[in-house]
């Protein structure tokens, strides 16, 4: 187990509504979602923050498709209440909960369009985060959602941007969070949230699992728990862990890497920079997006 030291950060912005799913762009600013807010902000590079787009419900992870829209995994919602003056969830149910839903978004226009909101005639009850794999086609996590006191199966699916092709690879007890693939794409890494576990899947082809039985990478044990995740250059995987909040980096199936950071909610990271080495990072809790530099090396992603 590798010995937690604090991580030396720089703060590009504040303010945020529980920020999730850092995107860089190609200009340098940075997407984030705002799960609390139900908008996608944009934070350039300087720290001015926008919101061009409202998407309402709980848009939870984001990703560049092939055809330079953002598609957003959007939750429905997620209650929230206060803790000293920060927001933080409460519960998987919003009262307003608007259902899951995969979403298009241009940013040119702002608008924003519903791909996909069921599979197989079952709901998307809380798409959590999306990556694409170099064919163009997105593999995303369901969460589930506590309904009627009662939590819906997690799953792992994988769809195609131009609407109209979804299946479901995976259903089942777990809390699917953070997904990424290897850098042969031949992997699928997939965090269980409550659990606190980092698995992998054998991907055989575009879009199909060798099995849908998991292989267990790491647990990170003590209780702590993990969110959403990035792969680095050389395979790492650095998964954002929860209570307390830090970046954990994974390679080879031992933990080599554990950053600290200060707010229990340390739920995604990105990489970006002319050398791939700058890790933005969202402290959700505090409402914060940071960059840091010493964690890694970032896997440029597809179409990013």
């Amino acid at each position: 187990m590798a010995v937690a030291v604090e991580l030396e950060f720089e703060t590009v912005a504040n303010g945020l509504d529980f920020p999730e799913g850092p995107v860089v762009l190609g200009d340098g600013s940075i997407l984030v979602v705002e799960i609390f807010g139900g908008t996608l902000a944009r934070i350039t590079a300087d720290g001015a923050v926008s919101r061009p787009v409202r998407l309402g419900g709980g848009p939870n992870g984001a990703a560049t498709g092939p055809d330079g829209a953002i598609y957003v995994c959007n939750n429905g919602g997620m209650a929230a209440r206060k803790l000293g003056g920060e927001v933080v969830p409460a519960g998987d149910l919003a009262p307003d909960y608007s259902g899951g839903r995969i979403e298009r978004v241009d940013l040119a226009s702002g608008t924003a369009t519903i791909l996909y909101d069921a599979c197989e005639g079952v709901p998307l009850y809380s798409p959590n985060d999306i990556v694409f794999d170099r064919h163009g086609g997105f593999w995303f996590t369901d969460h589930g959602k506590k309904l009627s006191g009662e939590r819906t199966p997690s799953g792992i699916f994988y769809a195609q941007p131009g609407g109209g092709q979804i299946r479901c690879l995976v259903r089942g007890p777990q809390s699917f969070n953070g997904i990424g693939l290897s850098p042969d794409e031949a992997t699928l890494y997939v965090a269980d949230t409550f659990s606190g576990r980092l698995l992998r899947f054998d991907v055989s082809a575009p879009g199909i699992l060798a099995s849908a039985e998991p292989t267990l990478v790491v647990a990170l044990g003590e209780g702590r728990m993990v969110d959403s995740l990035a792969v680095g250059a050389d395979g790492a995987v650095h998964v954002g862990a929860l209570m307390p909040g830090g970046i954990v980096t994974v390679h080879g199936g031992v933990i080599t890497g554990d950053h600290r950071l200060p707010d229990p909610y340390v739920t995604n990271i990105a990489f970006g920079g002319d050398d791939m080495a700058t890790a933005y990072i969202t402290l959700s809790q505090t409402g914060r997006l940071v960059r840091a530099r010493g964690i890694g090396t970032g896997l440029p992603l597809n179409f990013g």
